[in-house]
């Protein structure tokens, strides 16, 4: 296992931060039963998972509001903000298939997904991309294709898959990229770790769209640095999230 950390700039993803900011809401919320419980249901049955749903005493990296499964040749990156020194979010890579998670904080009453995808496509949109909405492994997903320069300069562009998780309280929001983003092969080592996160999201109230804390393995010691990211792609539709990365 190889961990790293990678800072990144706070400055990236305001504009689009700020206009879905909900300051004053809670997510404390009376609890509703709909069309849901179904979808609720299926998730919990086979993941990703609520920390009272998934025994994690042993094979899981404990990060916070995040754990991951261990896995063979799997390294680990995190992501911290350089002004506030917190860790924003956990990258996985297995031979060079990423995938990047976050989780947030969501109302008991609905989820979030379904008006996060249409931030997102208008995100990409707004910097000349491309969106695919898909039916995939976890739902209703996202293909965005973002302009980007080949290796011998001509004009091309980027792939990431978006995939958004409504758990209990709580949103977790997958980007892959890399193989993994289009390819079946590359992307089931990756899907199964997504599949396989446990999601610690605490009894506190917290605002929707808050991020949980993500923290740095108490038995991972000093981590090394890893090699620089791919392109940093379109601006986070989540308040207080960073840019979305990994688009490669």
């Amino acid at each position: 296992m190889i961990f790293g950390r990678r800072k990144k700039n706070q400055e990236s993803g305001k504009d689009s931060s700020a206009a879905l900011s909900h300051a004053d809401e809670t997510d404390e919320l009376p609890e509703e039963q709909g069309e849901g419980a179904s979808t609720e249901d299926g998730r919990a049955a086979t993941g990703p998972f609520d920390e009272s749903e998934k025994d994690t005493t042993a094979g899981y990296i404990d990060l916070g509001a995040l754990r991951i499964a261990a896995a063979e040749n799997l390294q680990l990156r995190l992501e911290v903000e350089e002004r506030t020194k917190r860790v924003i979010a956990v990258t996985l890579d297995i031979k060079g298939s990423n995938l990047q998670l976050q989780a947030f904080a969501a109302p008991r009453s609905e989820g979030l997904w379904d008006e996060i995808r249409g931030q997102i496509a208008a995100s990409v949109g707004s910097q000349g991309g491309t969106v695919e909405e898909r039916t995939g492994e976890f739902g209703t997903e996202l293909i965005a294709r973002l302009p980007a320069q080949t290796p011998d300069g001509r004009q091309g562009f980027r792939v990431a898959r978006f995939v958004g998780v409504d758990g209990p309280r709580w949103f977790l929001r997958g980007v892959f990229g890399g193989p993994g983003a289009m390819d079946p092969a590359a992307a089931a080592p990756m899907e199964q770790l997504f599949r396989n996160v446990v999601v610690v999201r605490e009894e506190h109230p917290l605002p929707p769209r808050e991020l949980l804390p993500l923290r740095l393995p108490k038995d991972a010691g000093a981590p090394k640095q890893q090699a620089e990211q791919p392109l940093t792609a379109p601006d986070d539709p989540l308040r207080r999230g960073p840019e979305i990365t990994h688009i490669g």
